[in-house]
């Protein structure tokens, strides 16, 4: 009898270890956090509020981090956007329950376009870095958090009542900035001293068009569109390898060869090349 589609592919065997991966990592990672917050409940080196809040803090982070990779497997399926934002809610209750934060969601039109499930990934996850980056700052007692959507992007306000001093190039909001470049969205950042901070994000809900120059003399593997496309969207190395889930060798690997395959010399005359 011949078995032969009873054999999964190399890709599929790639998905099942990969997931195995990232299961065994989970379990590592939450063990330590179990065995941290334990430490911490049976030690007689601190009273019992301040161990409770060290507790709350170890919690929250790993709830955060199982919600991030919980969203991450699911990013290939499309949500509702009025479930999506009740996801985001969920995700936020410790903050509301537990962080002395006063947390304002403002819903989006249940009309709304239903939303990829990279962009919903995604939206979740810079918001929960913003708020994240507000507690640890400390000094912000109110957020107000909002979504919408204009038929063609999904629109994120994020509001605080802090010193106002956060600035756009701040290390806390790195991981934003570069999650909505690898998007091919929009961030803008206002800040106010004494007033508080605005954050507002863009995000198309449709990927963009692929880039035109490829001619028929070039020849470029599935990857090696897939980073010249984001390349040309203004990504840069980390941005890409976060979207494509490798590493920034791998992206400078195929950044390379793009440039060889097409003859140009820098990554600009490559980005220049992809719009002609």
């Amino acid at each position: 009898m011949d078995n032969t589609s009873e054999i999964p592919s190399p890709a599929s065997r790639k998905r099942v270890l990969d997931h195995a991966r990232t299961v065994a990592e989970l379990a590592d990672r939450h063990a330590v956090t179990l065995e941290s917050i334990l430490a911490v409940l049976r030690s007689d080196r601190v009273d019992d509020r301040a161990a409770r809040n060290i507790a709350i803090d170890a919690a929250t982070s790993a709830l955060v981090e199982l919600r991030t990779e919980t969203d991450h497997q699911r990013s290939s399926m499309v949500e509702p956007v009025v479930g999506a934002f009740a996801r985001l809610q969920s995700d936020l209750r410790p903050f509301v329950r537990f962080g002395g934060l006063d947390v304002q969601f403002v819903e989006p039109p249940a009309t709304g376009r239903a939303l990829p499930g990279e962009v919903a990934y995604a939206a979740r996850a810079i918001v929960r870095s913003a708020v994240l980056a507000i507690v640890d700052a400390g000094e912000a007692r109110r957020v107000r958090i909002q979504w919408d959507c204009d038929g063609l992007n999904l629109l994120i306000g994020i509001r605080d009542n802090g010193a106002g001093e956060t600035a756009a190039h701040d290390d806390s909001l790195r991981p934003i900035v570069e999650r909505v470049s690898a998007l091919n969205g929009e961030f803008t950042l206002s800040a106010t001293p004494g007033w508080g901070s605005a954050l507002s994000v863009k995000i198309p809900l449709d990927a963009p068009m692929e880039s035109e120059f490829v001619d028929d003399t070039v020849q470029l593997s599935p990857r090696e569109r897939e980073v010249l496309r984001l390349v040309a969207s203004g990504a840069r190395n980390r941005a890409i390898a976060e979207r494509l889930n490798v590493s920034e060798n791998t992206v400078k690997f195929h950044v390379s060869n793009l440039l060889r395959k097409v003859g140009a010399s820098t990554r600009s005359e490559l980005v220049a090349l992809s719009r002609r």
